[in-house]
């Protein structure tokens, strides 16, 4: 398993969905205040909702931009906490496609596809 994972998101009928070749997800959308820690988090992004580049992973890494804390189970996934937002938002079950168990916490980076 990779340390660090990377995700392409864009907007697709008024949502943030990805696609990931490697697990099999088309247009997996995220919902449940997750797609709302992404508008904020992307809103000095150029052309973000046509694709970005989201690298996350479970350990900190040199310039992540956002934390989230892993809060409590519901509906097969997990809520996450961004303590810097005050925001929070649910990970889908397909969070076990890159990950055995949920993890402690969860470090990303938003950025423009170059």
């Amino acid at each position: 398993m990779n340390a660090i994972m990377v995700i392409k998101p864009y907007k697709w009928n008024g949502m943030w969905v990805f696609d990931d070749e490697n697990t099999g997800l088309v247009r997996e959308p995220f919902v449940a205040g997750a797609d709302d820690i992404i508008d904020v988090m992307v809103e000095q992004l150029e052309n973000a909702e046509a694709g970005f580049a989201l690298m996350f992973s479970h350990l900190p890494f040199p310039g992540y931009d956002l934390e989230l804390v892993r809060q409590h189970k519901e509906a097969d996934g997990w809520w996450y906490l961004s303590p810097v937002l005050n925001m929070d938002g649910w990970l889908c079950p397909a969070l076990f496609l890159y990950y055995d168990e949920a993890p402690l916490r969860l470090y990303a980076q938003f950025s423009v596809i170059s």
